[in-house]
């Protein structure tokens, strides 16, 4: 069942999502050759909680962190730990909030030093991708619309969409329906687009094959022909003035 959200409510995912985009803000300022991991992670928390915020990973069905922090070939769910971030490599953040009864989430990929210009060009149409896709994020357009937008601008720049994950809505729960595919299938639910949704848009896109597969700690998602991966993501709401990306910093 998809819940629709009030004004009130609206503004309350907000004050979550602002939380998230500033704590990613945060973390682009420490991402540096040679930290690690752990001390990103630890960054995060403190930040979450400073600003009356709890990080909505940590425990959410066993894990173990605060943030996902995924490197080069890891797509998703890569747990914090002793990995030191070396020049050159890409690093997908995502962060989860809960605050006021709601959440917030969002996910942004930063290339640590210099990077390849084949890792620039990827994260350059990973990020355009969520673009075209919350353009399509309005009243009247169906879920597909958003989906055939993503997808369709990936492949054009020569890159893959992941399909074994997918965003989702927000609110009162993390993740709540519909699930909300980075590419087209007519067998996946279609709604019509209202508004008081709000959707989690987040392509994972891979440099090759779009096949995945999770390692032996039950979480990390890796590309299955070793080549980088990127994942950027953005909550959204669907209102009458057009999309609304709540996980942004300052007054939008």
């Amino acid at each position: 069942m998809i819940l629709l959200k009030n004004k009130d409510e609206l503004k309350a995912l907000r004050a979550s999502n602002r939380i998230v985009a500033e704590t990613l803000q945060e973390l682009k300022n420490h991402i540096s050759p040679g930290i690690t991991t752990k001390e990103l992670d630890v960054i995060a928390e403190n930040y979450i909680r400073k600003n009356k915020g709890k990080p909505a990973f940590k425990g959410y069905r066993g894990y173990p962190a605060t943030l996902c922090i995924s490197i080069n070939e890891e797509v998703v769910h890569g747990i914090p730990g002793p990995r030191t971030l070396k020049e050159g490599d890409i690093v997908s953040i995502d962060v989860g909030v809960f605050r006021g009864g709601f959440y917030g989430d969002a996910a942004v990929t930063v290339a640590v030093g210099r990077v390849s210009p084949e890792a620039e060009s990827l994260m350059k149409a990973t990020e355009e991708s969520l673009y075209k896709g919350i353009d399509k994020i309005r009243p009247g357009n169906r879920l597909a619309d958003v989906s055939r937008a993503v997808q369709a601008h990936v492949e054009a720049n020569g890159f893959s969409v992941v399909r074994d994950f997918v965003g989702h809505g927000i609110g009162r729960n993390l993740h709540e329906d519909p699930q909300v595919p980075n590419f087209f299938s007519p067998s996946t639910f279609n709604p019509r687009l209202k508004e008081g949704m709000v959707l989690a848009l987040e392509p994972m896109v891979n440099q090759g094959s779009y096949k995945v597969e999770v390692l032996e700690d039950g979480w990390t998602a890796v590309t299955k022909d070793g080549k980088l991966s990127a994942h950027y993501e953005h909550s959204i709401a669907v209102t009458d003035n057009g999309p609304w990306i709540l996980s942004l910093t300052g007054d939008e």
